[in-house]
């Protein structure tokens, strides 16, 4: 009886190493399980694993710039040319400069140790450079589809940096900003034409283009259904302007934001113009060319879009 007794002392005590042994391993697993903070983000160039909150973080693209500023996350660095005044503060010395919008600066990028860089279209080429360096997710911005794009890119970086609920919240009160200009615009069965003036050039964009959320989401009529899908637009002349006859005209000046010697009003001050329906019923809207043009897609710059277009109208 003792020798038996004694052997199963032994298989119990074996058995609970064993099992105190497994329990351990499982707590330590589903530790590293609960401390684990890496995410997979799945982006139009690829799949990006990158650690959630990340603390050194590099930005190329200005709307995610302004989501990220509207969040409450710092950053490290960015390109500093053309920032948008709504977000000059970024124009501090305490954030490095990494370059132009078409021409990052990889070796300051390196030196900065990024955890994470965004990027979008105008860097969409450099990708691979970029992963060489950090984890890097491309924001697309799909003109096609502009709130879709704004709400993905808001996810995503709700998602990054622990704040759903915020960008929730947030986006929640553009979608009724919208539904309500949307209403005013069906109700008024406006049509509207939107143009791009470049230092004296003119070109028009339609429902698929990059300002196309002023037709698919704001609800304006295209005066021209057959204006070609263009990042730069379909090249026009003040007399097609005037044979369209659009009740609203929604210009861009990119001079304004790149440089130029010709300011859009100033183009727009001829008599071709001053004959049109929109002209004699000051509805020839020049919009905030710094949100339009280099920094759409964020949360704060759709607002503006937004308020930009329900102000004039």
């Amino acid at each position: 009886m003792t020798k038996r007794k004694g052997l199963l002392i032994s298989v119990l005590l074996i058995f609970s190493i064993l099992l105190f042994t497994a329990c351990g391993t499982t707590k330590e697993k589903g530790n590293a399980e609960e401390s684990t903070d890496t995410i997979t983000i799945q982006h139009s160039l690829g799949e990006t694993k990158v650690d959630k909150n990340p603390k050194r973080v590099v930005v190329f693209d200005y709307g995610t710039l302004d989501s990220l500023d509207k969040m409450n996350v710092e950053i490290v660095g960015l390109p500093k040319a053309n920032i948008p005044s709504s977000l000059e503060k970024f124009n501090d010395d305490k954030y490095e400069n990494v370059g132009a919008l078409k021409e990052p600066d990889f070796e300051k990028i390196f030196e900065l140790q990024p955890d994470i860089i965004f990027i979008s279209g105008r860097q969409a080429e450099s990708y691979e450079e970029f992963e060489k360096i950090a984890p890097t997710v491309y924001m697309e911005v799909d003109g096609a589809d502009y709130m879709g794009s704004v709400i993905k890119n808001a996810k995503i970086l709700g998602e990054i940096f622990d704040k759903e609920e915020f960008v929730e919240q947030e986006l929640a009160n553009i979608n009724d900003a919208i539904q309500e200009l949307n209403q005013e615009v069906v109700d008024s069965e406006k049509n509207a034409l939107i143009v791009l003036a470049n230092d004296g050039m003119i070109s028009a964009y339609g429902e698929g283009s990059r300002f196309g959320i002023i037709h698919r989401e704001f609800g304006f009529i295209p005066v021209d259904k057959g204006i070609e899908v263009s990042n730069h637009g379909q090249s026009i002349t003040f007399e097609y302007i005037l044979e369209k006859n659009p009740d609203v005209v929604f210009v861009v000046d990119r001079a304004a934001v790149t440089g130029g010697s010709t300011s859009a009003k100033q183009i727009f001050d001829n008599d071709i113009i001053k004959q049109t329906e929109a002209y004699k019923n000051g509805k020839i809207v020049y919009l905030n060319s710094e949100i339009w043009y280099v920094a759409s897609g964020g949360l704060t710059g759709t607002k503006t879009m937004i308020e930009d277009v329900q102000s004039n109208f």
